[in-house]
């Protein structure tokens, strides 16, 4: 054949390859994102505390100076708005420990019933990857070990606090070293060293410190068999936190016992964010006896709550809820002589500085070297989402994120 004749031949096969049907061409390997929760890990860690793979990811990717938390400043309401795009007071988990008059029960981080699909609302992100033919693999995450909406995890396990922070990386990796068919292109891993050492000994502790390095190793650990596994051009890691942390001191303790009588009151949250509900329902006797009275407590009604913290609307919201100023506890005197007050603790209004969380990103897609300012974590899921290449749910955040962050977008 001529040079020519081949050269014809050559063309038309790639006109006929262009032509093929998309589903026919080989489609590349989905994205794979490990969303990795630093329970309690404040902004301003990245740049005090030892943890040198944490600023190499972010140096090769982008930070945020802080991430705002959804009100209230707690570990569940934040963990589920990272994953579902919605705030508190739109997908259920609107506290810690909440009530429900419609199921009876009352719901606690560590309670059975927190396992009950009826408190979860919204649409995960696992359950979202998964309904659009993905795999999802969660070691430790708020409401993975629920039945959302019929789906759980493709591979989960139950929470063990107990386990190191080194097995829940190994965990990961192992994950990710499955058969290509197997392997979920979506992982959530969470770690509460930090978080623990905070509440224990406060943000500025050597054992917090030591915390650190245990979390960072577990990310140098993940990034290492990321890169061992040749999966380095396809994995995107977001490292975030739910809360900041804050010091207490009896020298600022509110006593709600100075003002109410506390027997006829369900105090449900305390410390860092109030909930009472008043067992007559008298909620305007209790209202008027605790609002303005200690200058570091605003007291609110469920219905009147600054529009800002976007907490309105569902009826697990606490009837009254109470908002110390930072670095104050609203606790009683009995409690107390119970159980000493913590070292630090959260919960505080979300635009408190010392709430501010974590947000560091990077992988193929994402802008290296970037700083940007803060935002609220209702945005994040979003850009997972875009991450993945997957539809996101209805949600309550925007896409500026994807905008800022993403070569493509």
């Amino acid at each position: 054949m001529s040079r020519r004749g081949r050269l014809q031949v050559l063309v038309l096969a790639l006109v006929l390859a262009a032509a093929l049907p998309s589903a026919q061409r080989a489609a590349p390997p989905d994205p794979i994102l490990i969303l990795v929760s630093f329970d309690g890990w404040r902004h301003d860690y990245i740049d005090r505390l030892p943890a040198p793979h944490l600023r190499a990811l972010a140096a090769r990717g982008a930070r945020a100076t802080s991430l705002i938390p959804s009100f209230p400043s707690l570990t569940f309401p934040n963990h589920y708005t990272i994953v579902t795009g919605l705030y508190p007071a739109h997908h259920g988990i609107v506290a810690n420990v909440m009530t429900d008059a419609s199921i009876g029960e009352r719901f606690t981080t560590s309670a059975e019933t927190a396992k009950d699909p009826r408190w979860w609302g919204g649409e995960p992100l696992w359950v979202t990857a998964i309904r659009q033919g993905r795999r999802a693999g969660a070691m430790f995450w708020p409401g993975t070990e629920v039945e959302i909406r019929g789906t759980r995890p493709t591979y989960w396990m139950p929470y063990v606090k107990a386990m190191t922070s080194y097995d829940r990386a190994r965990r990961v990796v192992q994950w990710l070293s499955l058969p290509a068919a197997e392997r979920p292109s979506f992982i959530t891993v969470y770690f509460d060293e930090v978080d623990t050492a905070g509440h224990d000994h406060g943000p500025d502790s050597p054992e917090l410190a030591v915390a650190a390095v245990h979390l960072d190793d577990a990310l140098g650990q993940m990034a290492a068999g990321v890169r061992a596994l040749g999966l380095d051009d396809r994995t995107t890691f977001v490292v975030v936190s739910d809360h900041g942390m804050t010091p207490l001191s009896m020298d600022r303790v509110i006593y709600l016992d100075d003002y109410i009588d506390v027997s006829k009151v369900d105090i449900i949250e305390r410390n860092g964010f109030l909930a009472l509900a008043p067992n007559d329902g008298d909620v305007e006797t209790v209202y008027r006896r605790l609002h303005g009275r200690h200058p570091a407590l605003a007291i609110y009604k469920r219905d009147e709550l600054p529009a800002r913290l976007h907490y309105a609307g569902n009826p697990r919201i606490a009837p009254i809820i109470g908002i110390p100023q930072d670095g104050w506890a609203a606790t009683t005197h009995a409690r107390l002589d119970d159980r000493p007050l913590e070292a630090a603790t959260h919960g505080y209004d979300p635009f408190d500085g010392a709430m501010g969380a974590l947000f560091v990103a990077a992988g193929p897609r994402v802008r290296s070297g970037l700083v940007i300012e803060q935002f609220a974590n209702v945005d994040v899921y979003n850009f997972l989402c875009a991450v993945l290449r997957i539809e996101p749910a209805g949600n309550d955040g925007g896409r500026t994120l994807i905008r800022q962050l993403l070569k493509d977008d």
